[in-house]
């Protein structure tokens, strides 16, 4: 890897880490678009990696800052991590079986509806 390139990587990353200490998104959010626009990526490749990093304790300093203040329920988390853990697995096997301009295509999709609905359709 390049200097360059293992730059790029750091940035996206702090990218991801900013945003989802800032409003609570997943780096998968980021992160998948990133890798795929400016590493090339392909859409499987990219989400594989973005699933790679949540194995590591990498929010950890920002689940800190919350908790102090209040802002982490430890049972809900518990039980969050118990479903991410199946849909995990499911979803990826799902995934990993659809074409990857197909899979693009629903990433792409997800990503205008729960913008929209954001937008549009939100309570306040």
């Amino acid at each position: 890897m390049t200097a360059q390139l293992i730059a790029l990587i750091i940035i996206i990353g702090f990218a991801a880490g900013m945003l989802g200490g800032m409003i609570g998104i997943g780096g998968g959010l980021i992160i998948v678009p990133a890798l795929v626009y400016f590493l090339s990526f392909s859409q499987h490749k990219a989400q594989g990696t973005s699933l790679g990093l949540l194995i590591l304790p990498v929010a950890i300093l920002g689940v800190i800052n919350y908790y102090k203040k209040g802002y982490v329920d430890p049972k809900v988390v518990g039980l969050l991590a118990l479903g991410f853990v199946a849909g995990s697995y499911l979803g990826s096997k799902w995934a990993l079986a659809l074409p990857q301009g197909t899979l693009k295509k629903v990433f792409a999709v997800f990503l205008l509806l729960l913008s929209l609905k954001m937008l549009f359709v939100d309570k306040k």
